[in-house]
């Protein structure tokens, strides 16, 4: 392990909510491991850090003496604060219909005040994507019926805020497409069956019918961008159609949830004949496309490595070396765990693909600076760095591991509390007579 040489840096300054945390060891990912070393953070940013660093007597200091310092890390798919009990449909706010919704925000609609955040942000998770429907919602396992196509803006968040406008890091970080695919059953292995099996002919003539709709909506926002740039006479507002133009210009992705080989084929074939760009979600058997992935430089979030094998016959591990075979082919990747009740073990999920083939230091790099990286948000958060948001967990061990305790974390600079309905009903329990 590399560490830091010294450093010596003077803070005269005292400004709003400032504080220094000395005698910790520190973990930038972006540098050398710092150790015995202190950040100093003021108005929610990092000012200074290094192996030795004075500041004013008049700041507030924390003794972090034997503990660790590491990034807040990010959980790249989730539906945090959108939905609450998932069985409880008034608790959540993730079933717009319509075919084609580019225009609907999901960052409006979190409730800053969901039992999931604290609960999620206590394991060292101080980021999270939030996607405006679960992929089951987009058509994985799709049923009968019309299904989403374009479902919405994703946004970036930090883990905690008044409200929705103090939590956005980023409003609209890419927009969730369920890219059509020929699908001839309605569950995955372990799932339980549902339904009967789709006749293949039918599945291919559904499948068409959806890409065929898909090229139609996005030859109908180029119009529309090119009449909106000339001005031309006559011209109205379509808030779908102009949600579109970000995309179009390439400033916001697509978030294209492709599980297979194929449907990962078929999707990059798309963005290139439509020169977007994408971000795969959901990858779970990639195959030979991983080739084609690497070639097109597009990043992939991955679900949970500790999932069941997609088909029964695939072999058991699958899914645990599935990151390990992305670090190998050099994609860029992220995790996410598609879910909120379990979102604060993202750590953990992690963890297993180390055990089956990933460098840990590429694992805690998909959890910060990489997946922050792919995000367009890697200015803010993501890595220990003076002039970034001070976000980051204050550990008594390596964050991956199950034993360790968070003792500390901060977010733009505040002390979060650790505070959750767990440890209130433990306590509500303990102390009844």
């Amino acid at each position: 392990m590399k560490i830091a040489k010294f450093l010596l840096f003077t803070v005269p300054l005292v400004a709003q909510d400032s504080f220094i945390l000395r005698n910790v060891t520190i973990h930038p990912v972006t540098s050398a491991d710092i150790v015995g070393g202190s950040i100093v953070v003021a108005n929610g940013k990092i000012v200074e850090l290094g192996a030795k660093v004075t500041a004013s007597k008049s700041i507030k200091v924390i003794d972090g003496r034997g503990l660790h310092v590491y990034p807040g890390m990010i959980n790249c798919a989730t539906q945090m604060g959108l939905s609450e009990v998932t069985s409880v449909r008034e608790s959540n706010d993730t079933n717009e219909i319509g075919e084609f919704l580019p225009q609907v925000r999901a960052v409006v609609a979190v409730n800053p005040d969901s039992e999931h955040i604290p609960v999620t942000r206590v394991n060292g998770i101080t980021s999270s994507l939030v996607l405006p429907a679960s992929l089951s919602e987009t058509g994985r396992g799709a049923g009968t019926g019309p299904q989403s196509i374009l479902r919405g803006q994703s946004a970036m968040i930090h883990l905690d805020g008044w409200n929705w406008e103090d939590m956005a890091i980023s409003r609209n970080a890419g927009v969730l497409m369920r890219f059509p695919a020929i699908v001839t059953r309605r569950a995955a292995f372990g799932e339980g069956a549902i339904g009967t099996p789709i006749p293949y002919n039918e599945a291919k003539k559904t499948y068409e019918t959806e890409l065929k709709k898909v090229e139609e909506f996005f030859d109908s926002a180029k119009h529309y961008q090119a009449a909106k740039m000339a001005k031309a006479a006559g011209f109205k507002l379509n808030v779908q159609l102009d949600a579109m133009i970000p995309v179009l210009e390439g400033k916001v992705p697509l978030l294209i949830a492709a599980q297979k080989e194929r449907t990962i084929r078929d999707a990059i074939a798309f963005a290139k004949k439509q020169n977007v760009k994408i971000i795969l979600l959901d990858v779970t058997k990639p195959g030979k496309a991983l080739d084609v992935i690497k070639q097109n430089n597009i990043p992939v979030v991955v679900g949970k490595p500790t999932s069941l094998p997609e088909d029964e016959d695939d072999p058991y591990d699958a899914s645990y070396s599935l990151p390990g075979q992305l670090y190998k082919a050099g994609i860029k990747f992220a995790f996410g765990t598609y879910d909120n009740q379990f979102a604060r073990n993202l750590p953990y999920e992690a963890a297993f693909a180390v055990a089956y083939g990933l460098p840990y230091e590429e694992a805690l790099k998909a959890l910060t600076i990489g997946a922050a990286e792919i995000f367009g948000v890697s200015n803010e958060i993501g890595s220990i760095e003076k002039g970034k948001s001070a976000d980051f967990v204050v550990t008594d061990g390596d964050p991956l591991e199950v034993r360790t305790q968070v003792k500390m974390l901060f977010i733009r600079g505040k002390n979060v509390s650790l505070e959750t309905k767990q440890t209130r009903l433990y306590e509500k329990y303990m102390n009844r007579k």
